[in-house]
């Protein structure tokens, strides 16, 4: 047998065992990826609207990795404030890298970065990136996000 064979042949238990058809899963972790795309600009353009749509009531947005060493985050907003925020527009970019997604069902987990690029005029914090874990759930046939939480970052000066 091949090693492509093997692999496709792998692949194939590993899905019959979750459940899931493997076309199903690759199709789910376009999707996710997808929406998240869709997320990120819509922040970029302060589109509040569609972000209040897409959140969770009980949202929430965990900036900076201080708690990751047992410390305090930057901060920790609520939606009503992520919104806020964003309705600034304090972003000129916003661009993901290297991102994961890991399927539960009608939840997603995601794992990655993005680089950001800020309106600010100090140019040794115009730029930075973060790494970070999300969670999402699909509710009524739809994605929502739940969760933001920065594991590593920011990293300012890319």
């Amino acid at each position: 047998m091949s090693c492509s064979s093997t692999l496709l042949l792998l692949m194939i238990l590993a899905c019959s065992v979750s459940g899931q058809k493997p076309s199903s899963a690759a199709g789910t972790v376009a999707e996710v990826r997808a929406f998240e795309k869709k997320m990120e600009a819509a922040v970029v353009r302060g589109d509040v609207a569609y972000l209040d749509r897409v959140c969770a009531s009980d949202f929430s947005f965990t900036h900076g990795d201080g708690w990751v060493t047992g410390g305090r985050p930057l901060r920790v907003e609520n939606k009503a404030q992520w919104l806020e925020s964003v309705s600034k527009q304090p972003y000129l970019a916003r661009d993901l890298d290297s991102v994961q997604v890991e399927l539960h069902g009608d939840v997603a987990i995601t794992y990655g970065m993005y680089r950001a690029r800020n309106k600010t005029a100090d140019p040794q914090r115009s730029e930075f990136t973060v790494w970070f874990e999300r969670v999402y759930a699909r509710r009524g046939g739809q994605w929502q996000f739940l969760s933001h939480r920065t594991v590593h970052g920011p990293i300012y000066g890319n």
